[in-house]
């Protein structure tokens, strides 16, 4: 750790985000330690302020972050609001900015032009490049049961935060006949979709690599749930095409995008160009039957924001006791680097 590092815990700019990526229980412990933690007033958030203010934390006005001293680290989620004021400070939050996402080149500029550094949660890896941070398995549990509460006509428009004995108490019943297709089954967001189709009772097909580098399309179209959550780093074949979208014979009705990469050349479902929200979390693909329904839910860990919250936390505090120094940090800050370097000459 070093001397006297602050870490400042900012509001998150959307209204229905209630995660967060410190809780209180681990907000103490860095207190504990030595480490300064500032908290903005956040009345979205799960965890209420006054939980922070009992475990040490000062808090503080929400949007008061940029007037943050010089040192201090601002920790979010999602990007800060969609200003074009420069950041000076160092940040560390879902940048969403190294796979050509849309916007991704601007977030990076506001850095560039107050001289400060995006640590990506995103880029939070080890030598072997595997995530060590992530809210996979909430996402694809989220997604998988919305996927199945739609399929069955029991989706709630909008969608409301909950908590996972509530939820999993709506997916328990009847299953009928309708089978469930994951795909990337072996990863954080794939084992999490598999959870909640096991306690939906619902069939589960499981794919990972080797069953999608051969696609049988006719096995994939003869599901009726299509679940996502393949992250991709390169473009590579589609998993649905227009071409099946319209064949007559297809059994599948609900497709969950958990990994909803809608605005990177690397969507391996670009048939979902466009992501849903909680007040319309649904969007018809396909309108004559068979028709085709779509989630693409972009913040799916928050319909369970205390469970998501506390794992994502628990799995965070140690590297943040090691800013930043630690080498994950150090190859955050490399990535940054890169991205900020590649900018040069993308300018109109």
């Amino acid at each position: 750790m070093a001397d006297g590092l602050h870490l400042w815990l900012r509001q998150e700019a959307s209204a229905v985000e209630e995660r967060a990526p410190v809780v209180p229980g681990d907000a103490a412990a860095l207190v504990g330690s030595g480490i300064a933690v500032t908290v903005e007033e956040a009345p979205q958030r799960a965890s209420p302020v006054q939980d922070y203010a009992a475990a040490g934390c000062r808090i503080v006005p929400a949007g008061s972050w940029p007037d943050a001293p010089a040192d201090a680290v601002v920790l979010g989620l999602k990007e800060p609001p969609a200003q074009t004021w420069p950041l000076r400070h160092t940040h560390v939050f879902f940048g969403h900015a190294y796979k050509g996402q849309a916007g991704g080149r601007e977030v990076l500029r506001r850095f560039v032009a107050g001289g400060g550094t995006l640590l990506d949660l995103e880029a939070m890896v080890d030598g072997t490049g595997r995530r060590l941070v992530a809210f996979g398995y909430w996402a694809g549990y989220a997604g998988a049961a919305l996927a199945v509460l739609q399929h069955r006509g029991e989706l709630d428009r909008p969608l409301r935060s909950t908590t996972r004995p509530e939820l999993d108490a709506r997916l328990r019943g009847r299953s009928g006949s309708a089978r469930a297709l994951v795909i990337g089954a072996l990863g954080r967001s794939g084992r999490g979709a598999l959870d909640a189709f096991a306690v939906a009772g619902m069939p589960t097909t499981a794919w990972d690599v080797e069953e999608t580098r051969e696609l049988d399309r006719d096995a994939l179209l003869g599901h009726d749930i299509l679940v996502n959550t393949i992250v991709a780093d390169r473009p590579g074949p589609p998993f649905l095409t227009t071409a099946d979208l319209d064949r007559a014979d297809r059994t599948l009705r609900t497709v969950s995008d958990v990994t909803n990469d809608v605005t990177s050349d690397a969507n391996r479902l670009p048939v979902n160009d466009k992501i849903t929200t909680w007040a319309e979390p649904v969007r018809r693909l396909r309108a004559e039957p068979p028709v085709l329904d779509v989630l693409a839910i972009d913040n799916l860990p928050s319909l369970l924001p205390r469970e998501s919250s506390a794992a994502f936390s628990a799995d965070l505090t140690p590297y943040l006791r090691a800013l930043p120094d630690d080498p994950v940090w150090v190859r955050c800050r490399a990535r940054f680097e890169e991205a900020v370097a590649a900018l040069d000459g993308t300018d109109d």
